[in-house]
């Protein structure tokens, strides 16, 4: 899936992501065609799972948990996440260096 949009008035993004829970490893992986895979450790329950998705790309990205969002899919592996305060392009850019 591809980030699809970016508000660059306002600095906010929204990125399609793949989940992977119950992972041996925490990371974000972007391939190529920019689709977005986050591998967690955590199981989907109780949204454990959300939640390190959260904290991963707010630690990876390097900005507040508070500006990160699940705006659709909190109970599915394809996610829409809003992230404020950054365009697309400072995000996949941030991703692609990782």
């Amino acid at each position: 899936m591809r980030p699809i949009k970016s508000n660059t008035m306002n600095k906010k993004a929204i990125l399609n992501i793949t989940v992977i829970p119950k992972s041996s490893r925490s990371e974000i992986k972007t391939d190529p065609s920019l689709n977005i895979k986050v591998y967690l450790n955590s199981p989907p329950v109780d949204g454990k799972a959300n939640m390190e998705c959260i904290r991963l790309l707010s630690a990876k990205l390097k900005i507040a948990k508070s500006n990160i969002s699940i705006e659709k899919g909190d109970h599915g592996r394809k996610k829409s996440i809003s992230i404020i305060g950054m365009s697309i392009e400072e995000v996949m850019e941030r991703l692609k260096n990782l």
